[in-house]
């Protein structure tokens, strides 16, 4: 089973805080599309023995495709690739593109799943933020959207300067009204380069700090757990049934490829990641040639990668994969270096089988442990500090 990313680099405008390849000039949109069906063409014998289960439209901002333009795409894949019967195919979207005809079109296409920008419901931060929409377009893109998707996830960022725990907590309530099944929440990071890493340079902006993060991290879970998701990447909550299957697959290290200027692809042995300028993208992919660098992964590459993935999920690191895939001596240093957080309470061994989380939906699949097995998962605590932990126990 495999996935596909589509990154499609362009945006009305720069948001502050964005470090993602882009464009606010479309001049080149229509050749570039033309050169992801290509690259697509170019790249269906790395997929060719498996089926692909899910198809994400990434960027960037893809709500700026015309329906034809997604269409194309989609046609494009189904011809070159075996795709499941019931591929999850999802769509980011910033809620000023979401008009009702746009949503309608979409609703009529096989996109089945939107992921929308919608970042704050509160209109000064998407002033800082330098969003597109404002506060009423948000509000009015869900709305609509909720009764043509059942598959619905939201943005939202957390940790913002000048945000209060009730502010966040209004943020959070708008989006539970609305009958979201699936939230994304990153905290607000500051990007070297960024207009936002200027600003706060030039005391033009408050600087981010950790200890709001973390305190708006701290309801996040809360409120949530109240209303029934399940935290099952320390980004992601979704309600049974509704969790990311194509963010789930890079969690579980499947095989994607990623197409479009600056996009990554993985499949086990190495990764791949394309050039990340527009220009140089099309001129490469006109002569038939893919603008892309490949790194080989060595053995610990690959087990800090399954550190790194696992212990942000609910799902954890198995200790019998490591031995498994990695042999007995990475088991034993990885148990020898966790016990310090196992004492700290930051880490622990879990002997519990997680299948029971999940409901099924017909023909749906998520990844689960149907036998028991010891795996070291983060506890509460040290959620908020899983990059870090996993970092710390990385085979250098």
């Amino acid at each position: 089973m495999a996935g596909i990313y589509l990154h499609i680099p362009f945006c009305k405008q720069a948001c502050h805080y964005c470090d993602f390849h882009f464009s606010t000039s479309i001049k080149k949109k229509d050749e570039l599309v033309v050169c992801l069906q290509k690259e697509l063409e170019l790249r269906a014998i790395e997929l060719k023995d498996e089926t692909v289960e899910t198809i994400y439209f990434g960027g960037g901002t893809p709500s700026l495709l015309s329906q034809k333009e997604i269409d194309d795409l989609l046609t494009t894949i189904f011809r070159y690739y075996r795709v499941s019967d019931t591929p999850e195919i999802t769509l980011e979207a910033n809620p000023d593109d979401l008009s009702k005809d746009t949503i309608t079109k979409l609703a009529t296409s096989k996109i089945n799943r939107l992921s929308i920008g919608i970042q704050s419901f509160i209109e000064s931060d998407l002033t800082m933020m330098n969003r597109a929409h404002n506060a009423q377009e948000a509000k009015e893109s869900l709305s609509f959207a909720s009764k043509h998707f059942d598959n619905i996830s939201i943005d939202l960022i957390y940790g913002i300067p000048n945000m209060s725990k009730d502010q966040w907590r209004e943020n959070l309530q708008i989006a539970f009204d609305f009958g979201i099944r699936h939230i994304s929440s990153y905290a607000l990071t500051v990007e070297p380069k960024t207009a936002l890493h200027r600003f706060i340079e030039r005391k033009q902006f408050p600087d981010v700090k950790e200890a709001t993060a973390r305190g708006h991290f701290e309801i996040l879970t809360a409120e949530t757990a109240k209303q029934g998701f399940i935290h099952y990447e320390i980004s992601n909550f979704g309600k049974p049934s509704y969790f990311s299957r194509h963010n789930t697959s890079y969690w579980f290290h499947k095989k994607y490829v990623g197409v479009g200027p600056s996009a990554h692809s993985f499949n086990h042995a190495h990764r791949s990641w394309n050039v990340a300028n527009n220009a140089k993208y099309i001129k490469a992919i006109q002569q038939n040639k893919l603008p892309n660098e490949i790194e080989v992964l060595s053995k610990n590459d690959r087990f800090n990668e399954y550190l790194m993935t696992g212990l942000r999920t609910i799902w954890g690191v198995s200790l019998d994969k490591i031995a498994t895939d990695f042999g007995m001596q990475y088991k034993n240093k990885l148990l020898s270096s966790a016990e310090k957080f196992i004492a700290q309470e930051l880490l622990f061994l879990d002997t519990k089988n997680t299948a029971e989380l999940f409901q099924y939906k017909p023909n749906q699949t998520y990844p689960v442990q149907q036998e028991k097995t010891t795996v070291l998962k983060t506890t509460h605590k040290g959620k908020f500090l899983a990059d870090g932990l996993a970092s710390d126990l990385f085979i250098i």
